[in-house]
Order: structure tokens, then sequence, then C-alpha cells
């Protein structure tokens, strides 16, 4: 349980090279910001995260139940990325500690990759350019060499970058079998499949673009490789545990696998300035790149935007919409008013127990919005503006409270 903040008191630590205009907004609100970047080891961030009030990171960032413990004034985190599989979700719910992502902003930049991956691919342009650049040796040779008009494409997740994926690859003329484990709508003339097997059987491009859950791990390995057609292409832009790696290697070498686009590692630096190693270097009509997936310009523009502002509405107003982990509220502003937000485990009779101790001081509620989750209660209660403060140390005390914030 932490005391009520002020907004100009907050501290804001952003790591890993977060796009720069989070910086310039947080501290127009007034905010100390400081900024690093790399990511921070387990114990580093420990030890600089006792005075943080906002932490901003990207994937690098492993937010454990040991760092949250070591956050007694931590409210809000900000993925600037897509995923939160870097964040102990669970941890910062019993600590009342509100997460935040960007899912859907870097859907485009991820999209545009991997189809530019698959034309390289399918035309064989990265080997004929390493000739170039390194031997000289003209390869002007139609050998291997296909247009993706016709093609059958094999998306694995038919999530937010699957599914438009799916619609930009049809307009290109592709074939587009898709499956995932969610019952997802099909757009366009994209075919659903009712396996994994199917798609991997049928298709000639075979794309995954799948999230960070645990069970997805060695997702694609010697069974599925096995399953798949001779002289396919095969592309992960997604997680870099999904794909079984040796059995990748052993697929290309023996020319099952006519070509890869790999963007996402088992194991990956933690700076630019780490070194890269990988079975997969060197391979013929191989395309390895830094996990770029979602690094645009304009991608870490939208994603920077998105979240600096989901945090600043959760400062402000208290509001949770596209929490990952919260339950979502959308609040109204409030004006003339002190808002109450007690955060607290969901048991029963949590709301009456505030409006008790309101009731008592004879405190005119003016709003009141909660809402639950398995785990937690949010509380919101407007209240006007003339309270006594032994109110606030009554509300702290109910039984079962995480955290009381008082917005001003």
């Amino acid at each position: 349980m932490t005391n009520p903040h002020l907004d100009n008191k907050l501290h804001v630590l952003l790591l890993e090279n977060i796009h720069s205009s989070a910086t310039v907004l947080f501290e127009k609100q007034g905010y100390e910001v400081e900024t690093l970047e790399k990511s921070l080891s387990e114990d580093e961030l420990c030890s600089r995260i006792q005075d943080v009030s906002l932490l901003g990171i990207r994937s690098r960032t492993n937010i454990t139940r040991n760092v949250v413990n070591a956050a007694p004034n931590l409210m809000v985190i900000g993925a600037f990325c897509i995923g939160t599989n870097q964040i102990d979700l669970d941890a910062c719910l019993k600590q009342g500690i509100a997460v935040f992502n960007a899912p859907y902003s870097n859907t485009r930049s991820v999209v545009e990759l991997v189809l530019g991956e698959i034309i390289m691919l399918m035309r064989g342009v990265f080997d004929k350019s390493v000739k170039l650049h390194q031997y000289g040796q003209w390869d002007k040779s139609v050998t291997g060499s296909s247009e993706v008009r016709g093609k059958k494409l094999g998306i694995i997740g038919y999530g937010n970058i699957g599914s438009q994926l799916s619609v930009i690859a049809e307009s290109l003329g592709m074939e587009v079998y898709y499956y995932d484990i969610a019952d997802k709508l099909a757009l366009g003339n994209a075919k659903k499949c009712e396996s994994m097997e199917q798609v991997l059987q049928v298709a000639d491009i075979v794309t995954i673009h799948v999230d960070g859950r645990p069970e997805n791990k060695d997702l694609i390995s010697e069974k599925e490789f096995k399953a798949m057609k001779d002289g396919v292409i095969f592309l992960n832009l997604s997680r870099g545990f999904v794909v079984d790696i040796s059995a990748l290697k052993k697929y290309i070498k023996n020319k099952k696998i006519k070509g890869a686009g790999i963007d996402v590692y088992p194991k990956e630096p933690k700076s630019n300035e780490g070194k890269f190693k990988s079975e997969l270097q060197g391979l013929d009509n191989v395309i390895l790149t830094p996990h770029i997936g979602g690094s645009t310009q304009e991608a870490q523009k939208n994603i920077s935007e998105f979240v600096q502002n989901k945090l600043i509405d959760y400062i402000k107003t208290g509001g949770t919409m596209l929490s990952a982990n919260f339950p979502n509220v959308q609040l109204p502003e409030f004006e003339n008013a002190y808002r109450l937000i007690h955060i607290h485990k969901n048991v029963p009779g949590i709301l009456a127990q505030i409006n008790s101790i309101l009731a008592k001081q004879n405190i005119n509620i003016v709003g009141q919005y909660l809402k639950t989750n398995e785990e937690l209660g949010y509380a919101i209660t407007d209240i006007s503006k003339k309270y006594n403060k032994d109110v606030i140390k009554d509300l702290q005390t109910i039984p079962h409270t995480i955290k009381l914030r008082v917005l001003y």
C-alpha cells in the first residue's frame, strides 16, 4: 500500500531508447524523467526502481516478481512494444501496478517486412546480392526464382498482424490459408484451416505470427518441418522461442526449406553492442534480421504516442482502457471534485466499506465506478471537495486494500 501521489512528484524511468516524444510529453507534465538507451538486469533494476512511479520499457527488459517487490512507489508500467510476456503481470496485479502496451501500433511495419522478405526469398535476391557484393559473381539465372502471385501463403496465428498480412497478400494474388487456436473470422477469400498441420501441408510459404505464451515454445519443430511441402519458404517474425532452431537448420541444409526469414531468436543480445550468434548464420537464402519487425520510425512513433497517452490518462484520470492486467474502465474527466481510486483484492463488501466511511464523514459522492476481474477490484469514487483528511487513512486501512490514490 502506498500513500497518494501528487502528479508533479512523479519520477519516470524510460529504458531501451524509447522514442523521444515520450520524454517530451512527460517533461511537459512536470515529471522528473530519467532515460537509458539499454535494458537493465534484474539486480540493476531492483537497485534503481525504488523511487520510480512510472516505468517505460521495451521487449528486452524483464519485469520479475523481485523487481515489482523492489518498487514500492511504482504505479504503472508502459511496455512500448506489442507483447507483455517480459512482464510478470500477476505480480504487478497483486501490487496494484497497471500495465499498458501497444498491441496494434507496429502491425503495418511487421507486415511490410514479411512481404518484402517473401518476395526476396522467392526470387533468391538476397543470395544474388551477396554474390555480387563479395565475389563479383553475375548470377543472372531464373533457376529457383518465382513470383509470389498464385502461391499459397500459410499463416499460423491470425491476430492483428496475421489478418492484415492476409489482406495485403491476397491483393498481391496469393492464396491465403490460416490457422489460429481461437475462432477468427476469415478476411477476404482467406481459407480457415482446422489444424496447423493442414496449413503446413498446403502452403508454399509458412509464416508464424503467434503470441508469447509459454505453450508456444517449440511450436514449430521436427514434426512440423516434416509436414511442410518440399521447397517451402519459412518465416518467423513473432517470438524466438516458438521455433526449434536446430531443426530449422537441418531442413534448410537438406533443401526441404528453400529459404527462411528470421527476425527473432531464442537468445538475443541485450544491446546493440552485444555479439549475435546463431546456427543459422552462413546458410544459403536465409535472411537474418536483428528483431526489427516493428522497428520503423513510423511504428516507434505510433507505439510511443499510444502508450504514453494511456499512461498519462491512467495517472491523471485513473482510466484503464486496454490495460493488459487491470479491469478496463473508461472514466469521464472530473471537475470540482477529488477522485479516490481504491485498488483492492476482489472480495465482497469493499465498496460498502468505502461508502460507509464516506457517509460517516458526511461526504457527498458525485460519481462512482467499480470494475473487477478474478483477482482485483478497481473502485473509483468522485467526492465533493470538502473532506476530513482522516478519511484517507480510514480508506487505506480497509482490509484487502492494495493501493489508494487521490487525484486532485
